[in-house]
């Protein structure tokens, strides 16, 4: 199968292009246009792909042809294809840590108290007003390219995407599980062993700006083992199967493991019995969640290579687990 896919997005803010070279394989004979590009193209969406069909931005041996309408087989496939700017929001010179950079994606290195998109009390100083000053083309992407968030106080690994290619596959990869994204979390109390939460996740049913385990949420599963145990508090390594809102915090809060400082599941801080005055300054001065994004894996969408970046533990959360430390093992 051969399919050229050639980037022609110029450096300013416009609308980016990529042209489509291919043809249809003579499996996909009998099948309707779309679906046979669906699977000859599968980065973008069969909607987008139906839409490029139906403005003749993708013709068929150089005519417009309908979603509809059958193959045979061997027809040629062309267009440029443009991608209208869909983020409105001010390129700001945002300091960014970025742990890895190539032309089809970032990885970057998330600090606390960077909010990911702005929204109302937030309308600048985001990630996206940082991503845009640092690559601009971005503003032709879906969420500037932001395959997935993490909240304004979580830290660590976020992947972001530079092309729409790039982009579909990469959300593709995380509809299909195949990214992975394990963090570290202090929690409140000391588990036996590891285990898996497996809750549906929605709104709350009457705090709306919070989420719960409800029968009538998404799927959501959380796998979590057992790091270290503190006098009152244990790390954890948790592993995401589904990324729903605030998926750790709420299924830790649920099976009452709640993470240290979080401001809004965790409750009351567990102060560790005969803990000295350091730690418990330390604990009840952590007023974020201790959550940090420490592992980030995934397939290169154009290489194929099986990528796996770490980013190391923050100074604020490092600083309090030599101090649990101190405690646990005096």
């Amino acid at each position: 199968m051969d399919v050229s896919i050639t980037p022609t997005s110029p450096k300013a803010i416009m609308p980016s292009m990529e042209r489509i070279d291919c043809q249809i394989p003579a499996a996909c004979a009998g099948m309707r246009l779309d679906q046979a590009l669906a699977e000859l193209l599968p980065a973008y969406s069969r909607n987008r792909l139906q839409q490029w069909l139906k403005t003749g931005q993708l013709r068929v041996n150089d005519a417009v042809r309908r979603p509809r309408d059958r193959v045979v087989g061997g027809e040629a496939i062309s267009g440029d294809l443009a991608f209208e700017i869909e983020t409105i929001a001010t390129p700001q010179d945002i300091p960014l840590t970025l742990i890895y950079e190539d032309a089809d994606l970032l990885v970057i290195d998330k600090p606390a108290g960077l909010v990911a998109h702005p929204a109302a009390g937030n309308h600048d100083g985001t990630l996206v007003n940082a991503l845009l000053h640092h690559v601009p083309e971005l503003a032709t992407l879906p969420r500037a390219g932001l395959v997935h968030r993490l909240d304004k106080d979580t830290t660590g690994l976020l992947v972001v995407a530079r092309r729409l290619s790039t982009y579909t596959a990469l959300v593709e990869q995380l509809q299909a599980r195949a990214i992975e994204r394990e963090y570290l979390a202090v929690v409140n109390g000391t588990p036996v062993a590891g285990g898996a939460v497996d809750a549906p996740i929605g709104r709350h049913p009457v705090d709306r700006q919070r989420m719960a385990v409800t029968p009538g949420g998404k799927p959501a599963v959380t796998h979590y083992r057992v790091l270290r145990r503190f006098q009152a508090h244990t790390l954890l390594r948790v592993k995401l199967e589904t990324g729903r809102t605030h998926q750790i915090r709420v299924h830790m809060a649920h099976i009452r493991l709640p993470l240290l400082g979080d401001p809004v599941y965790g409750g009351r801080p567990r102060l560790p019995p005969g803990a000295s005055r350091h730690s418990i300054a330390a604990i009840q001065r952590f007023r974020r969640q201790a959550l940090h994004a420490e592992r980030l894996a995934l397939m290169h969408p154009a290489t194929g290579e099986w990528l796996v970046w770490r980013a190391e533990i923050p100074a604020d959360l490092a600083e309090l687990l030599a101090i649990l430390g101190e405690d646990s093992d005096a």
